[in-house]
Formats: C-alpha cells, sequence, structure tokens
C-alpha cells in the first residue's frame, strides 16, 4: 500500500499555524485561570486541546468542510480561543436533564419523563438522599432486614395480592418473572399479545431473554381457551396474558376472558401471568378511562400481575409483582431480582404515592388531578390565561381562541380513549405553526414549551400545565410570538 500522501502547507496556513498559542499559554490567561477553579483542569485542558486541534485541522484543510478563507488571523486570536474553550466547558457542566412545560395535553408523556411525582416526594427524597436509613435493617430485631417491607404492605392492600415486590420498570417485571417460573420450559401465550413496546422494543424478546420458551397459540387476531388447552405439556410452566395497553384491535376478534384463563390455571396447576402493563389501581370509568385495575385481576385469581409505576398509577418508574406469596417468594429469590431492584430514592417515591392512594388524596397525585379535571374547570383556567396573555401580544398579528379538544393519557395506555377538553388555539400573521412551536421549544424565556400543531395552529392544552406554570407560559408565548 502507498504511503499517504503529505499534504503541502502553503506560506499562509505556517503564519497561521504558528500564531496559535499553546495550551499552557491559554491557561495563564485570567479567564480560563478562573475557570479551571471552577470544574476540573484536566477537563479545561482536554477541551483546550481539542478547540487547538480543530484549528490546526481547519487551517491545513485535513477536514472536509474546511475553508481556508473562513480562517482568519482573527481565529488565533486568544480571547476568542478563550471563548470557546469557556463555552464548550460550561456546556459540558451544564445539565441536560432540564424541566419543561407540558402543553399537549398528553398526560404521561413519555417523552417527557411521564408521570410527575407528588410534591410530598421532594421531602421524602431530601430525607432518604441526605440521611441514613432503615432501607435494609430491621430496626425491631437489630439485624439486617428487606428492602422490600417499606412498600410491600402499601401494594397489597392496594392490589388485593397476598405479597409484592418491586424492580426497575415493568419490562424488568416480565423478565424476572418468567426467568423465575418458566426457564427452561414453555409459557404459553396468544399471538395476538406479542407487542412491541416503546423504542422498538418488543415483548417476545424480552421473554426469550428470560430463558422461557415462548409457545406461541392462536392468531393475530383470534384466540380461543381450546388453544390454550391443546397447547398444555409437560413442559409448560405458566400461562401468559398480556394486556395490549398500547394499541386496540378491533373487528373479527376473539380471545378467552380473564375467567376462563384463571380456570385453566387452576384445573391444570399452572400459574397464569397477567402483564396489566399501565398500573391502574383504581376504577377510573367515572373520569372516562375504562382500565381493568390490577385488584380486579387479583380478585379473579392470577397468580401474578405486573404493572409499571409510572402510568396510570401516577408514581416513579417501577415495575410492580404483585400476587400470591408463594409465587412472589419464588421471583423474589432469582437472582435477577437482585440486579433489577430499585433503590431507595423510587421506595421513597413509591411510599409517598401509595400513601396518597390509601388516603384517597387524588389531588396529590399529579396524573390522579389531570385525569379527573373536568372540560369545565380545563375552560375556566383557559379563558383565564388568554385574558393575562392577550395585553402582551402584537396588536392585529395574533389569533387566540378557546375550542373544544381532547387530552390523552398517554404512555402506552387506554390508545382509542381521550378526555375531553378544551384547547387554546393560536395563529399568527408573523410565524406558521410550525414556527412558533418551535420557537417555544427552543425556550425564549428560559423553559421550552412543548405544545401540539393541529389544523395549522398552534395548540395548547393547560390540562398538563400545572397552575403556578402559567405566569411562566404567557411570558414564554408573548416572547414566541413577537
Amino acid at each position: 500500500m502507498a504511503p499517504p500522501t503529505k499534504r503541502v502547507v502553503s506560506a499562509e496556513q505556517s503564519e497561521l499555524l504558528r500564531q496559535i498559542p499553546s495550551v499552557d499559554e491559554l491557561l495563564a490567561q485570567p479567564r480560563l485561570a478562573e475557570l479551571t477553579k471552577r470544574a476540573d483542569r484536566n477537563l479545561v485542558v482536554e477541551v483546550a486541546r481539542t478547540v487547538l486541534d480543530d484549528l490546526r485541522e481547519r487551517i491545513t484543510g485535513q477536514r472536509a468542510t474546511a475553508i481556508l478563507a473562513e480562517v482568519s488571523p482573527v481565529a488565533c486570536d486568544r480571547s476568542a480561543l478563550e471563548e470557546r474553550i469557556t463555552t464548550l466547558v460550561e456546556r459540558i457542566l451544564a445539565r441536560s436533564l432540564l424541566p419543561v412545560i407540558n402543553a399537549t395535553g398528553v398526560i404521561l408523556h413519555t417523552n417527557l419523563g411521564r408521570a410527575p411525582l407528588p410534591e410530598s416526594v421532594v421531602e421524602e427524597f431530601r430525607r432518604a438522599a441526605t440521611q441514613y436509613s432503615n432501607l435494609e435493617y430491621d430496626l425491631e430485631a437489630g439485624s439486617r432486614g428487606k428492602r422490600d417491607v417499606h412498600t410491600a404492605e402499601l401494594l397489597t392492600r392496594l392490589t388485593g395480592g397476598e405479597a409484592a415486590i418491586v424492580v426497575n420498570n415493568c419490562a424488568a417485571a416480565v423478565l424476572v418473572t418468567l426467568a423465575a417460573l418458566a426457564r427452561g420450559g414453555e409459557a404459553i401465550v396468544s399471538r395476538g399479545e406479542l407487542i412491541e413496546i416503546g423504542d422498538g422494543f418488543r415483548i417476545p424478546e424480552i421473554m426469550e431473554q428470560s430463558g422461557a420458551v415462548l409457545r406461541e397459540v392462536g392468531t393475530t387476531n383470534r384466540t380461543r381457551l381450546a388453544d390454550y388447552e391443546n397447547a398444555v405439556s409437560e413442559k409448560t410452566r405458566l400461562l401468559l396474558r398480556v394486556h395490549p395497553s398500547n394499541f386496540k384491535m378491533t373487528g373479527f376478534t376473539d380471545k378467552p376472558s380473564l375467567e376462563e384463563l384463571v380456570a385453566l390455571s387452576q384445573r391444570r396447576q399452572i400459574p397464569l401471568v397477567e402483564d396489566l402493563g399501565s398500573g391502574c389501581l383504581v376504577d377510573l370509568a367515572e373520569e372516562g378511562i375504562t382500565e381493568p385495575t390490577v385488584r380486579q385481576s387479583m380478585a379473579a385469581g392470577v397468580g401474578i400481575v405486573t404493572f409499571s409505576g409510572d402510568k396510570l398509577m401516577g408514581g416513579p418508574q417501577a415495575g410492580i409483582i404483585a400476587g400470591k406469596k408463594d409465587l412472589i417468594a419464588r421471583v423474589r429469590r432469582h437472582p435477577l431480582f437482585r440486579a433489577l431492584r430499585v433503590d431507595k430514592l423510587t421506595i421513597a417515591a413509591l411510599e409517598a404515592t401509595l400513601g396518597a392512594y390509601l388516603r384517597a388524596a387524588w389531588d396529590e397525585i399529579p396524573v390522579m388531578r389531570m385525569i379527573r379535571m373536568t372540560p369545565q374547570e380545563v375552560k375556566r383556567r383557559a379563558e383565564n390565561f388568554v385574558r393575562e396573555l392577550r395585553p402582551e401580544l402584537p396588536l392585529d398579528e395574533v389569533e387566540i381562541e378557546v375550542a373544544d379538544g381532547a387530552s390523552l393519557a398517554g404512555g402506552g395506555s387506554t390508545p382509542t380513549q381521550s378526555l375531553p377538553s378544551k384547547v387554546i388555539r393560536i395563529s399568527s400573521v408573523r410565524y406558521s405553526a410550525a414556527k412558533l412551536e418551535q420557537r417555544l421549544r427552543r425556550a425564549p424565556a428560559g423553559t421550552s414549551v412543548i405544545a401540539r400543531v393541529e389544523d395549522d395552529r398552534l395548540t395548547l392544552d393547560l390540562r398538563t400545565v400545572f397552575p403556578e406554570q402559567e405566569p411562566l407560559l404567557v411570558k414564554t408565548l408573548a416572547a414566541a410570538l413577537r
């Protein structure tokens, strides 16, 4: 292979290269010397080297996009280099996870962190994070305890299960349950329930990682009880039922009822595991959401139910495994349980959220408060908001109205159900709806606002905006519309 051709450096390029200061010279400048007091010196040195290397590549044309005309002696100026280095270091040190205002009307917006936690969780976090605790210490016995005890009774009272444990999300709950109960054997599941969840993850792929063999029965749209019965063999370790919480199948469909599967489970003495996913703990039919509750499954006789903590339950990200004591004990003993268990902060958040359920303090749980909000309440807030906003808007440039709309539970829950709402619709002479959405997202007032675009109008639903956020939302909208 021929050696690479050596790039010829022109006199002009050589002169620019000579003007580049060394890293030590740059770090001796007051601004960067001060920066090293706020950031690790090694980080500043590394960024400085990167900036200088980039400049050299641009000068010599080693970068494909380099244009020598863009590189002038000004680019080698120490103050300009200091500015670039400082900006990069501060960007690295800046927090990436930022609060946003969710004006989409999607309550459990997966991309925006799903369930916002109750205010009481803040104090629980402070106590759990800044002090030692009895996380795994039995104060009565004076010996090692189990972290499960802090949530177990709360969960069993709310779900009707005999026992309950917690892992880091619902996919993990399914994984460890199948690993503990069906590894090396078969788990019978309907083809119509082999769903895909967020970000391309598929339930069958997660299940296969457990070491269980999936025994698929029925067809995509129709599975009968006889399909399950005919598939049972000496290899069968469990029956699996997956609630399709993120899609709805209609038309020529059929599937066994939960009661029929429970009867089959009991008759053949094979555990029935149900993945409910959405984690609905109370009946929300009066609020317009029809979703099976965990307690209904427990009462029907399901062996284990798995569900999410950060969906309709309105708590932290967690996968909850509730059910019969002997089955839960087998899952807890599996080595994967330790790898997937939750930390003290999740336990603290769960305690606060579940405690609010036991006190029926619905307004303390943001998700429940938003779901229970009536269209009349949303309308009243929207009209007051518009009155506050109008004086801040450019005259004769903006049209704004309160109109009928719909909110969504989101988060892979209740795919065909929505909540009647009132939305604020905005159109501008100066900007298109898409441009307005972009301007809000890029945080003109310091906090990004996530909104919708419908019928070429910017659309905001205050159901998912906290009342204390409204003054900032007014300020941000006014800035975006100017």
